[in-house]
């Protein structure tokens, strides 16, 4: 039988997909379940004098108005629950839960939401990050006594000696803004109590047993008595890690003892689910004559909004990454995560690194520009090879492809695009330039998080295996998890795909893997299939028995916390490489900016499904074009002015390069499945600054504000 791993399978949920027959949340709505409406607060912070629900429950088909008082434990988050379920004292950003109506239809659910009458004392609100680090700045949390979330300092070398004895020294400020995850299928559910008494939910999400944590502790009730389901699941990016609809839904079913259900709209969705994170950077680099770069100052300013969601780590991530994939001498970084009464940010692809990275890369090339130096020599000098030292004072773990991924971009640039060469102008106001910039992104979780992932694997047969059972709690967010997951099985057990049969969405079945995040799915997941699968097919060779069960728990290299002082230590135990080359044509009438071409070369260790990581390198530059030229998240004071499609603009067809080249590397991980790693988040990484570069390629200008949109360019144009 030929080897499953590398071969491009067809995904197995696909015609579902397509024919409409897969069942997302909203199609798992029956009649007679109750309907729930919630009441957003639409006040940037303010604080609740009253709350009248009695013109409510007048409406026919009205069943319920639950408040605060309603919530046994009222408060949920990622890391620190610092976020109530329902506010009952004070809001702090437009999208809080003031209320939730239940009643016997959506209409009645609406109507009753509008009658809920809520008198506020309006709060000073504070709205940019670093102005909320002022001492005399309005408070988001007030018991807290500080907006500041977390300070991180990194420092390595002696800065202030190194930019002394520089050739050149490049300052700029760069900012990027929020970006909506905009996944196809809205935040969607049901509930209900089972016949143990149980309460379930079905919903969409991205780690059912963190889910069932949360709810659990919301409702007072042993973990054992919550049950969490996925449905199919429409996209995540990063947006489903935090509680949206599902702990509402939960306490709902909990409270009255009947199923209900609740599909947001596409604007409640935008105001009441968290974004990427805003960051505001200050930098300085400086370099010698012949191109080494010796010294790195940066303040980087994540906002992290109302509540703490993934704050910390972001902002950690971000701090790291300030220095890009570059073994700098001498780094002195400070990062904050900042309390805001903006919406409220955390997990987004990229996680940190797509900010960090916008203006480190910009910064080597406009170093190289400054030296004389060519771009591509210039980070040849400094890029991470193996055995580099990152900026915890750690050397980095292995498998660094840094500079392999960069010297097959340029040749692909080079044969393709005749890179380096004088480029043609279409028309005097077109303009076209190219832009390389490269990427390095943390795989699995950091900063010492126990990180591990369980799965089970069942073998059926008389004398040989003739069927396996793989139990493991994986979220397939739409990325193709499942299908991954299921070829490794069958490679290791030596059996037909078909002999496969995954369980991996009910959290009472499917044992505990972690996130679907930080691009740890193949290698985390995957692992622990391929550990437990070997072994139980090595029992199998030892008993006589048709069904033997194997449980394994993988684990990998240990990671730890930052040292509060200088950041020393280990953050990571993977990471993943990736360089771009893009080609733009800029109308200088304009200002608009068309993507034509771009060469996105990465690292996967192995490539389990070669269609399935060509697929997420494309599916994640779409993303790419969006966040870098489109995506412009606009807040006023706190309060959305974007909140539909139609102001807030996403790539279309029309929007993206005509010409996409994914290509595979292969420098196979040492503790990846078959030497798997994750590519997921990847291709985001660099493309912003790699737009940036070519962009000034074309035009002679730079760009600090991400996104660039049309008026941006023509702005820096005039300048």
């Amino acid at each position: 039988m030929s080897s499953l791993i590398g071969a491009s399978l067809k995904r197995p949920d696909a015609l579902d997909k397509v024919t409409g027959a897969a069942r997302y949340p909203a199609d798992l709505i029956q009649s007679g379940m109750l309907q729930l409406q919630v009441v957003f607060a639409h006040r940037s912070h303010a604080r609740i004098r009253t709350l009248a629900n009695s013109a409510a429950l007048l409406v026919p088909g009205v069943v319920a108005v639950l408040t605060a008082a309603d919530v046994p434990y009222n408060a949920f988050g990622l890391i620190d629950a610092d976020q109530p379920v329902l506010c009952g004292d004070v809001v702090r950003f437009e999208g809080d839960k003031v209320a939730l109506v239940v009643a016997e239809s959506k209409e009645a659910a609406i109507a009753g939401a509008k009658l809920v009458k809520v008198e506020y004392e309006e709060l000073p609100s504070v709205t940019d990050p670093r102005a909320a680090l002022a001492s005399d700045a309005p408070l988001v949390h007030e018991e807290l006594g500080s907006n500041l979330l977390l300070h991180i300092p990194i420092r390595k070398g002696d800065v202030a000696h190194a930019f002394a004895e520089a050739d050149v020294v490049v300052e700029e400020s760069f900012s990027t803004s929020w970006q909506e995850h905009a996944y196809l299928q809205p935040d969607a559910g049901i509930a209900y109590i089972d016949e143990q008494g149980r309460v379930v939910l079905e919903t969409a999400g991205q780690w059912m047993h963190e889910d069932l944590r949360q709810i659990a502790q919301m409702l007072a009730l042993p973990e054992e008595k919550v049950i969490v389901r996925y449905a199919t699941i429409g996209g995540a990016f990063g947006g489903r890690e935090d509680l949206s609809i599902q702990h509402v839904l939960a306490l709902a079913a909990w409270k009255l003892q009947r199923p209900v259900a609740l599909v947001w709209s596409r604007e409640e969705s935008i105001i009441g689910h968290h974004k990427r994170h805003p960051f505001q950077i200050r930098c300085r680099w400086g370099a010698k004559q012949d191109g080494t770069i010796t010294a790195v100052e940066a303040e980087v300013i994540g906002d992290g909004g109302a509540y703490a969601s993934t704050s910390v780590e972001v902002v950690k991530v971000a701090t790291l990454l300030a220095s890009g994939c570059y073994e700098v001498p001498n780094i002195s970084v400070d990062g904050y995560a900042v309390y805001t009464n903006n919406v409220p940010c955390g997990a987004f692809r990229g996680f940190g690194a797509p900010q960090a990275q916008f203006a480190s890369e910009i910064m080597v090339t406009r170093l190289a520009h400054a030296l004389g130096i060519d771009p591509v020599a210039m980070r040849r000098r400094n890029i991470y090879r193996e055995g580099s030292i990152e900026p915890t004072q750690q050397p980095l773990p292995q498998g660094v492809s840094a500079l392999q991924v960069l010297e097959r971009c340029v040749a692909e640039a080079q044969t393709r695009w005749q890179y380096g060469a004088p480029r043609q102008q279409t028309a005097p106001h077109l303009r076209r330039g190219i832009g390389i910039a490269c990427g390095i992104k943390n795989i699995g979780y950091s900063f010492g998080y126990p990180e591990q992932a369980t799965a089970t694997v069942e073998l059926f047969g008389r004398g040989e295996i003739e069927q396996a059972i793989v139990r493991v709690g994986a979220a397939d967010v739409g990325q193709g998890s499942h299908l991954i997951l299921r070829q490794i099985a069958a490679e290791t057990l030596g059996l037909g795909f078909e002999q496969i049969k995954m369980i991996c969405e009910d959290s009472s079945e499917s044992p505990n893997a972690g996130s679907a995040s930080a691009s740890r799915m193949t290698l985390m997941v995957g692992r622990v299939v391929n550990e437990a699968a070997a072994a139980a097919r090595e029992q199998w060779g030892f008993t006589d028995d048709t069904h033997i069960t194997v449980t394994r728990q993988y684990r990998p290299p240990r990671t730890t916390p930052l040292d509060p002082v200088t950041g020393a230590g280990l953050p990571n135990y993977c990471y993943g490489y990736v360089a771009q080359a893009v080609e733009v044509e800029v109308n200088v009438l304009t200002g608009q900016v068309q993507v034509l071409g771009v060469i996105s070369v990465h690292d996967v260790g192995k490539a389990i499904n070669r269609q399935q990581v060509e697929g997420q390198i494309e599916g994640c530059l779409a993303q790419a074009v969006g966040y870098a030229l489109l995506e412009h998240f606009q807040v006023r004071d706190g309060h959305i002015l974007t909140p539909y499609f139609s102001t807030y603009l996403l790539p279309t067809v029309l929007d993206m390069p005509t010409e996409i080249v994914p290509i595979i590397l292969e420098e196979a991980d040492p503790n990846g499945p078959y030497g798997a790693r994750g590519v997921a988040e990847m291709p985001l990484v660099p493309f912003a600054p790699a737009i940036a570069s070519a962009i000034h390629d074309a035009t002679g200008v730079w760009l600090t504000q991400q996104p660039m949109t049309p008026e941006r360019v023509l702005k820096a144009l005039e300048q």
